[in-house]
């Protein structure tokens, strides 16, 4: 009897030390969601949208075949043809975390990223602050064998009772020394609000 109370106050003493004692700071109406959950708080581009399109995209082109040895690619930003905002770099940073997590792609410095690429290596090299046999030496990048670009548009159509908003979204992995298009994927969303 005196072993099941040890072991009994035992389990007390655990999962009292395993409770959040962490103050709570802020308003009453926050509280944190599943970052998976379906969000339809309006019918404009949102993270499920993102979350849909990534995943959908990154499956595709993981299956493919097309990137057996682990290529370099360059990613370019998608173009936004819509006519909402839309981070766009968010959805190919997603792209881009998915591949790198499958191992079917290395990538290169993006076109937005290459101006810093640069200027990291003139630092290195012809500021004479640092130790010559730690400076990363110019003419050693490597370039990419291939581009991955794309852009969403949207279609909407409203009427008294209803807003309609179809966005598509377009990729495509191209060969950047032939100039020919490998690999190109579509996906699309349609949502619809009753007013």
């Amino acid at each position: 009897m005196f072993a099941r109370f040890t072991i009994l106050a035992a389990v007390v003493v655990l999962a009292s030390g395993c409770a959040n004692t962490s103050p709570v700071l802020g308003g009453k109406n926050i509280s944190y969601g599943d970052t998976k959950a379906v969000e339809l708080v309006t019918n404009e581009f949102g993270s499920t949208d993102l979350q849909m399109i990534a995943e959908s995209m990154t499956r595709s082109l993981a299956q493919s075949g097309i990137l057996q040895g682990r290529p370099v690619v360059q990613v370019y930003d998608v173009k936004n043809k819509t006519s909402e905002y839309i981070d766009t770099r968010e959805i190919t940073t997603s792209i881009k975390t998915q591949l790198m997590k499958t191992g079917t792609a290395r990538f290169a410095s993006d076109n937005t990223d290459m101006q810093s690429q640069v200027d990291q290596l003139k630092l290195q090299n012809q500021s004479g602050l640092y130790k010559k046999s730690t400076v990363s030496k110019t003419g050693n990048m490597v370039a990419a064998k291939y581009r991955l670009e794309g852009s969403i548009s949207s279609i909407v159509k409203r009427s008294s009772d209803y807003k309609d908003v179809f966005y598509k979204f377009s990729l495509q992995l191209i060969d950047v020394e032939s100039g020919l298009a490998e690999w190109m994927d579509e996906k699309e969303i349609r949502k619809t609000t009753e007013r």
